[in-house]
């Protein structure tokens, strides 16, 4: 068991869960409870932790660890853990001294913010079990301190106990079928290393506003937080003992509908968006909101791969509104200020996610010519603002390739901004943007027959524009700030797209097979691809430090998870597409893949890792678009990861990774 482990829990409309597998919080999104007051955006943390402590006739001993300035762990309750584990739910094994084991198990309820606690012991003995809960009830981003706004009212009916912090913002409510004692006070200087090493705020302030005490000798402690937002107060109005028997049955049964560990993580992405039951997938947690050019990356594997092909409708659908000049937004604003148009890849993703789901539905007898003429006007009014010209330079020239960019703006998935610092601008002709472009054209024929030529002059002057026939691979960008014959030729993982993870390959024979040899050798890794050769003069291998730090190295060495996909569907390709080749992919890519991010987070895979072995993963830790990529693999592969179906149905800790063991499975 590695101690500093993630693990989450979400409520499938923005709000979520998150902590270490030890218990000590580590970061400000570290919290038990956080929420979203404009599904999936405005997120609050609600409840951050709690103390917990068994009293016992041979003593006190802490079942919890909270970390102080400057440096200080207390109290001791990690060194007593003896197991964890993510399956069904985070559960965690405490040992006292004498031998007894007090369990420990947190759970969500999907579809409200509600998060329930429980605490057993393994047999019987004399013991009280107290607990208590530290609030802030504060923007996810930000930390809490100290002030005098803050109300410790507490209402007390029965089960139920009520606290309003402050006007305006969300109650929180805990049902318990323990004592409350009032004990009003501030817990002062929690340290949090993670956000100390990304150069932020890294020290706050919670209250508590008293100790929820039970005897837990005389059965199961239940402690559940929620709030009065969504649908939860129904619920909160139950018996404790009721609504952990209710919310953990109801997960149980839930959860095993998942076919594999993937499907299992891909569903904490799918959430509602705003106060109906239209859908959006959040892009990571816990600090990224829905993204365009995320969800349509991620939709491919999270919702079509992964047998939701009504979510992926209303997805599709919903953004098929937004379709401005040719171009998606990129990015919803919170607060409602106007969406941001800073992508030109976003609108050329969301017409091949079109194009996969409509095959995907007619393949399964889900056929609506009323979706078909909805998703074809808005693919038509994309291709057709892109081939005249539309926001940022982008356009289609005589070429038929496309151009985009202008000075201070990053467009491409490379996005990295530092003030007005640019730190990839890629302005010109980007390679995989050529990739997507085609397959939009490609696509686009299927309404308006026209645009196939349009594709074919386009694929003309691919390869005589990128193929560097010295560097045995895809320059990066052609015609560099727009300046004809001018080439990026910094080997980088984009060239993938022009030869797998696309319905429309660019290249074929041995120019394909070269490009492959060339990125596995180069840029795979475990963990999966670097953004940038190693013996590039602007390689970075660690992504750390400040923000100007961190964002300068972001595409410039650091590996993403997601871009595995594309590799693997070329990799497959050149070497013929058969059985073989398939499970000698799985073998060599997907297992070292999905292993390497276990130790890290249980289950799920994050957003990168460094460049330089030993990998180590980083940035955001459960990122939407690894999962879906890492799904669609296994789909596009004839292959179903089977593992993890004996931890699913034990609770037993699990002491190695887990294995991406596969069996054959037909199409």
């Amino acid at each position: 068991m590695n101690p500093a482990a993630e693990w989450l829990e979400t409520d499938g409309m923005g709000g979520y869960a998150m902590g270490r597998a030890d218990g000590v919080r580590t970061r400000r999104y570290h919290a038990l409870l956080t929420v979203s007051r404009t599904p999936p955006t405005e997120r609050m943390t609600l409840v951050n932790g709690i103390d917990a402590w068994v009293e016992t006739e041979d003593g006190s001993f802490a079942v919890s660890s909270q970390r102080y300035t400057p440096d200080v762990t207390h109290p001791d309750g990690a060194a007593r853990l003896l197991s964890f584990t993510t399956e069904p739910w985070p559960t965690w094994r405490y040992r006292l001294p004498n031998g007894v084991e007090v369990i420990q198990e947190l759970v969500m309820q999907h579809g409200a913010p509600l998060v329930v606690l429980a605490w057993t012991l393994s047999k019987p003995m004399v013991a009280t079990l107290v607990v208590r809960p530290l609030l802030s009830v504060r923007d996810t981003h930000q930390t809490s301190h100290e002030n005098v706004s803050f109300s410790f009212a507490t209402r007390v009916a029965g089960h139920r106990i009520d606290w309003r912090p402050y006007a305006g913002l969300p109650a929180v409510t805990a049902v318990t079928n323990g004592d409350f004692v009032p004990d009003a006070t501030w817990y002062r200087n929690f340290q949090y290393d993670e956000e100390r090493s990304r150069g932020l705020d890294f020290v706050e302030d919670l209250a508590s506003p008293g100790l929820v005490r039970f005897a837990l000798g005389e059965g199961r402690a239940v402690l559940a937080f929620g709030s009065d937002t969504f649908g939860a107060s129904r619920m909160l109005d139950a018996r404790a003992g009721r609504l952990w028997e209710h919310v953990s049955q109801a997960e149980r049964d839930r959860r095993a509908t998942f076919r594999t560990p993937l499907h299992r993580a891909a569903d904490a992405y799918v959430v509602r968006r705003g106060s109906d039951q239209g859908r959006t997938i959040v892009a990571g947690y816990p600090w990224f909101s829905d993204w365009g050019r995320d969800t349509f990356i991620a939709l491919r594997g999270i919702c079509i791969a992964g047998d939701r092909l009504a979510d992926a409708r209303s997805i599709l659908l919903e953004w098929a509104h937004h379709v401005n000049e040719g171009m998606l937004p990129n990015f919803f604003p919170e607060g409602g200020a106007p969406a941001e148009f800073n992508s030109v890849d976003a609108s050329l993703w969301y017409v091949v996610a079109v194009h996969e789901y409509l095959q995907a539905a007619a393949s399964r007898g889900h056929s609506d010519p009323s979706d078909d003429s909805s998703l074809g006007r808005a693919v038509t009014a994309i291709v057709e603002g892109y081939s005249r010209g539309t926001r940022f330079g982008i356009r289609a020239d005589g070429t038929g390739l496309l151009a985009a960019g202008v000075p201070g703006v990053q467009l491409t998935w490379m996005d990295a901004k530092v003030g007005d610092w640019v730190v990839t601008p890629r302005i010109g002709k980007p390679v995989e943007i050529q990739a997507l472009w085609i397959n939009a054209l490609r696509i686009a024929a299927r309404w308006e027959p026209q645009w196939s030529d349009f594709a074919d002059r386009a694929q003309q002057s691919f390869a005589s524009t990128f193929w560097d026939e010295a560097l045995g691979c895809l320059v990066d960008v052609a015609d560099v700030d727009h300046r004809p014959g001018v080439v990026d030729r910094a080997v980088r993982p984009n060239q993938l797209l022009a030869v797998g993870g696309l319905p429309w390959p660019l290249l074929d024979g041995e120019q394909a097979r070269r490009v492959i040899a060339r990125c596995e050798s180069q840029l795979w890794t475990p963990a999966g691809l670097r953004s940038l050769a190693p013996d590039d003069s602007a390689y970075l291998g660690r992504y750390g430090g400040d923000m100007r730090q961190r964002d300068g190295a972001y595409h410039q060495g650091t590996i993403w998870p997601w871009l595995a996909g594309a590799f693997v569907d070329g990799w497959v390709r050149v070497h013929g597409g058969t059985d073989a080749a398939k499970r000698e992919a799985c073998t060599r890519f997907l297992e070292p893949l999905l292993a390497h991010y276990e130790g890290s987070a249980p289950g799920q895979l994050g957003e990168i890792a460094d460049g330089d072995a030993p990998h180590a993963p980083n940035g955001c830790p459960f990122q939407a678009w690894s999962v879906g990529e890492a799904l669609r693999l296994t789909e596009a592969l004839g292959w179903r990861a089977v593992a993890v179906a004996d931890a699913r149905r034990s609770p037993a800790p699990r002491t190695a990774p887990r294995r991406c063991a596969v069996s054959l499975a037909g199409q």
